[in-house]
């Protein structure tokens, strides 16, 4: 009996290079603008075949979350208990250099997850920060609840949010030097001398565009902005949802507004920070305090301006990304004179890990905006930058 051509060439691991594929297209394009045609020309079959492995986009997507999670546990299983820090940086960092394309699932599109699924992936991730706290205790014991492991992770992780190109060993050799030394930083060690950070004001006229825009955001933090309906932003401001339009032509004009002031603040905000120093290093400790008092003062705002930008069209989007680049050039530049060994690509990676650690930092204090809160998480950033 012949055996049909196409079971035949059916490779036995078709499952796992869906999630992968998947994994890839949910990262860069997000949840709901992520096709399941999309994914399935990914892996070189058709949608029908793709159905065959899973019912929905959703079940494939809890999918992709719960197996990336389970590599990077099933590394540290690798790693023999009481093992030095730096093996267990190794074996996470290995793990995230090599699944890069499809890391950035979790910092953002995770919220997509229903309520029971989210639990399971938090207790799983939970699982693993104790893992690497405990290694972060065994060598620089400090009471600081894991605050420490979950930066670490945030800068490794960040590998995940931008696309500079690098060759995978250096990427986790420069990563886990980075890692472990926010991993050896007092998070409580105080700046001497350092005045509080004051940001730009942010002037909010009294209009009703104003007011739907303040109203958006919140929402849009909490819910992504795909879930939120114009009858949503409507209700908060006390309109019908037809006049809303009378003020944005539609909801995505909404979202371009958030990301515009977005990048308006934080540049105003950097270029203030380095008006008057007297050097490059201090010149990057003042960006990295003016940026995490940023994300403290501005949570839901920042959050929108980074989840959601890939979901803005391209002619939206395009100013937007010059001027996150702007940003960047300006942290490099500075990082580059304070520490003239690093290329600029590698100055590039370290500026990334730095706001993967306020990201994840912040998240753990829960974005409770304390002054302690706020140089905790600065003395982290300029650890993870070498400084």
């Amino acid at each position: 009996m012949t055996a049909d051509p196409t079971t035949a060439a059916r490779p036995r691991n078709r499952k796992q290079l869906i999630v992968e594929a998947a994994g890839r297209v949910f990262s860069e394009r997000g949840y709901h603008r992520a096709s399941m045609e999309e994914i399935a020309a990914g892996v070189g079959i058709t949608a029908a075949a793709l159905y065959r492995h899973f019912p929905n986009k959703y079940a494939l997507f809890a999918e992709c979350a719960d197996v990336m999670v389970d590599g990077l546990v099933a590394a540290l299983d690798e790693v023999p208990p009481g093992a030095p820090l730096t093996d267990v940086f190794t074996a996470v960092t290995r793990v995230t250099v090599a699944h890069r394309a499809s890391g950035g699932l979790y910092r953002w599109e995770a919220r997509y997850l229903n309520r029971v699924d989210r639990r399971h992936l938090k207790a799983k991730f939970g699982r693993l920060v104790v893992r690497v706290d405990e290694a972060v205790q065994r060598e620089y014991p400090l009471p600081d609840e894991g605050l420490r492991a979950v930066a670490a992770l945030g800068a490794i992780g960040s590998i995940a949010m931008h696309h500079t190109s690098f060759a995978q060993r250096r990427a986790e050799e420069l990563l886990l030097e980075c890692a472990l030394r926010v991993a050896a930083t007092d998070p409580a060690a105080s700046r001497r001398g350092a005045r509080p950070v004051e940001l730009p004001v942010r002037t909010v006229p009294p209009t009703r565009r104003a007011e739907i825009l303040g109203a958006a955001i919140p929402l849009f933090a909490r819910d992504g902005f795909a879930s939120v309906t114009n009858g949503q932003i409507a209700e908060a401001v006390g309109l019908a949802p037809s006049a809303l339009y009378r003020h944005y032509p539609n909801k995505v004009d909404i979202l371009a507004a958030a990301c515009l002031q977005a990048a308006g603040l934080l540049a105003q905000a950097a270029d203030q920070s380095i008006h008057e120093v007297s050097g490059p290093h201090e010149a990057v400790v003042a960006l990295a305090a003016t940026y995490v008092a940023y994300c403290f003062e501005h949570t839901a705002l920042n959050s929108v301006a980074e989840a959601e930008l890939a979901g803005l069209p391209a002619d939206l989007r395009r100013p937007l990304v010059l001027a996150q680049r702007e940003h960047i050039a300006v942290w490099e530049q500075q990082l580059r004179l304070a520490r003239p060994e690093l290329d600029p690509r590698r100055a590039r990676v370290l500026v990334h890990a730095a706001f993967g650690v306020t990201v994840e930092a912040g998240r753990r204090l829960r974005w409770q905006d304390t002054p302690g809160h706020r140089d905790a998480v600065t003395a982290l950033v300029v650890g993870a930058l070498g400084l």
